[in-house]
């Protein structure tokens, strides 16, 4: 989208370096113009699913010589442009620009639920997710992580709201005609810069309760009492690990929103409100490290942020590496750490595996030129990202890398940061310490960042993972002599093991050459040790996905009815991509019977998958 101001406010504008654009998932010029700050007056149609409004955006000019700005859109329906109060040209291919628009049915960024979606099936549902590049089917943006602005939101609606900055309260009720229902006006402004990827919106039937002094949980009246019980324990204990790592919590609170089943992802850093999966509520509170990831966002993606796509390690890695040392902190032993590692490297072999190790999309820093950076997803940036930052650690010694910690935020904070610039804020604060800067010269940083494949594995402490790969030894021992194993399952082989462990030992079987497991064995394993009717979805997910690799047919419907009930792509992405392989009728009409259920993001990876496999 393309606007052309007035001459004279391009005339006003004070000359200025102009630095080339290193986002290549973006059209916006934002070296020419860079968005300041975003009003949105936005009124959510749950009848119509539209988003539909106004945004304003104020623009810094840094070039005298830029006649246009061009903003990022997808699938919008712009009806009018407004420069500096002024109507402009416009064409879809400081200065204030209001564009009146409203979203479309093919928004990428916005899922609409109907009341019979929802769990007490009454009020419809709408929630947002624009990570990486979604936000530009809401409204026109400089799209781009590199680019981050303050924000004022006025949503409209008829059901509570929630959005990514602090709330200044719902006001101006306005009645409802026809018989249909009034509307609050909900205002949250939001006055730390951040990207666009980072909007966020929610709307529904919401309650919410304290589970710590600085936070709140929000999600549905029935799952409220649930998913306070899930986070209460851990959440200020968290926060306060993070602070000691890095520096004070920025955002002033830190608040879950736990959202319907079909959220895409197990959680979604948005400011003030994380966006999480109801699959992190399993009852146990084994899964609430989704939390500590989320939280750690909050310093590594939030303030400091990759300044592209291409550089998704920065937010990710950096992330993970922050979540497991929060796990450390809290458990008192790097045990922990390690174990969630141990994890960590099989979800980077399954990446691997499923790209081709010498795919591009195996490098620490793709090439994403042309490329949609949701077809690069997957685990690698996380846990390869993690690996190099760890590398590190075990380098330098963590007392001196702990002091590098707080000075890369510190320098970047409210910024967004490219590898290049990680690299050298690295070595120079090194720079007068002999002894770490010629460690740190024995790096070869192109194979460290441009090197497809596999990093080197870290020696990973494994003593909360060898009682997992010794029962999986076990079990691969009776598959393979099944008449001459005096072994006898008993669900005591597992009563000592927390969900990871269980987690392991399936995936230490799944990862077995040639899948020994016989279907009559994943039957009994499903029996003796409660896999198979598990409310864990993290564990029971693992259970279908080896029996699906075992050829069980036992599986084959509960897999279906999973994929029905859950959305997450750490989920259905895999299980799909196995059920297609075994039962691809099954596989077809679960997809057909669910694709409304699916966010578009998740649909459009499932319709991928189908395309793969035809």
């Amino acid at each position: 989208m393309a606007i052309r101001p007035a001459p004279e406010s391009v005339a006003k504008a004070a000359a200025a370096s102009i630095h080339q654009p290193r986002d290549p998932n973006t059209l916006a010029n934002y070296n020419a113009w860079r968005t300041e700050h975003t009003t949105t007056d936005f009124t959510i149609d749950f009848e119509a699913k539209q988003l539909k409004g106004t945004v304003h955006l104020t623009f810094e000019n840094l070039a005298k010589d830029a006649k246009q700005i061009v903003l990022d859109t997808s699938f919008l329906d712009v009806s009018s442009v407004k420069a500096n109060n002024e109507a402009a040209e416009y064409q879809l291919a400081t200065s204030r620009v209001e564009p009146y628009v409203a979203t479309t049915k093919d928004c990428t960024a916005l899922q609409w639920l109907t009341p019979a979606q929802t769990s007490n099936k009454k009020h419809p549902y709408m929630f947002s997710q624009c990570q990486a590049i979604h936000a530009r089917s809401l409204f026109p943006c400089q799209d781009t992580p590199d680019v981050k602005s303050t924000y004022t939101f006025n949503i409209r609606s008829t059901l509570p709201v929630l959005a990514s900055g602090l709330p200044t309260g719902p006001r101006d009720f306005q009645a409802g005609k026809d018989g249909k229902p009034g509307t609050l006006l909900y205002t949250f402004h939001q006055g730390i810069p951040m990207p666009s990827y980072l909007f966020a919106l929610a709307s529904g039937d919401l309650a919410s309760a304290a589970i710590g002094p600085r936070s709140t949980v929000w999600t549905g009246p029935e799952e409220l009492t649930a998913s306070q019980w899930e986070f209460e324990k851990d959440t200020e204990a968290y926060i306060q690990a993070a602070e000691k790592i890095v520096y004070p919590y920025a955002w002033t609170t830190y608040n879950v929103l736990v959202l319907p089943n079909s959220f895409p992802y197990g959680g979604m850093e948005n400011p003030v409100y994380t966006f999480a999966t109801p699959t992190v509520v399993s009852g146990d509170r084994q899964n609430v490290d989704v939390i500590a990831h989320e939280l750690s966002h909050s310093w590594s993606g939030n303030l400091v942020s990759n300044a592209s796509w291409e550089h998704f390690w920065l937010n990710e890695g950096w992330t993970t590496y922050l979540e497991r040392r929060l796990q450390a902190a809290i458990h008192g032993s790097d045990q922990y750490r390690d174990f969630s590692a141990i994890i960590g490297w099989k979800a980077l072999e399954d990446s691997i595996a499923q790209f081709g190790e010498d795919h591009n999309f195996t490098k620490l820093i793709p090439d994403l030129k042309g490329q949609d950076p949701d077809d690069a997803f997957s685990s690698l940036p996380y846990e390869k990202g993690f690996v190099r930052l760890y590398e590190l650690e075990k380098l330098l010694g963590i007392e001196k890398w702990d002091k590098f910690i707080p000075h890369y935020f510190t320098t970047f904070k409210q910024k967004s940061v490219d590898s290049y610039e990680f690299k050298a804020t690295l070595l120079d604060f090194y720079a007068d310490d002999a002894e770490a800067a010629k460690k740190l010269q024995s790096i070869d940083w192109d194979t460290w960042f441009y090197a497809p494949g596999f990093p080197p594995k870290p020696d990973f402490d494994t003593t909360l993972a060898d009682q997992c790969y010794a029962l999986a030894g076990t079990w691969q021992a009776l598959a393979e002599n099944h008449k001459e194993s005096a072994f006898k399952p008993s669900a005591k082989d597992i009563e000592a093991f927390t969900a990871n462990q269980s987690v392991v030992f399936l995936e230490r079987l799944q990862s077995l050459p040639n899948h020994p497991i016989t279907p009559d064995l994943i039957d009994l394993m499903g029996s003796t040790y409660g896999y198979a009717s598990s409310k864990n979805v993290e564990l029971v997910s693992r259970f279908y996905t080896l029996g699906l690799m075992s050829h069980a047919e036992s599986v084959y419907e509960p897999t279906a009815e999973l994929l029905g009930k859950v959305g997450r792509m750490k989920f259905v992405r895999p299980l799909f991509r196995e059920l297609i392989k075994r039962d691809r009728k099954l596989a077809e009409r679960t997809f057909e019977e669910n694709r409304e259920f699916y966010h578009p993001i998740c649909r459009g990876m499932v319709e991928k998958l189908f395309e793969k496999h035809g």
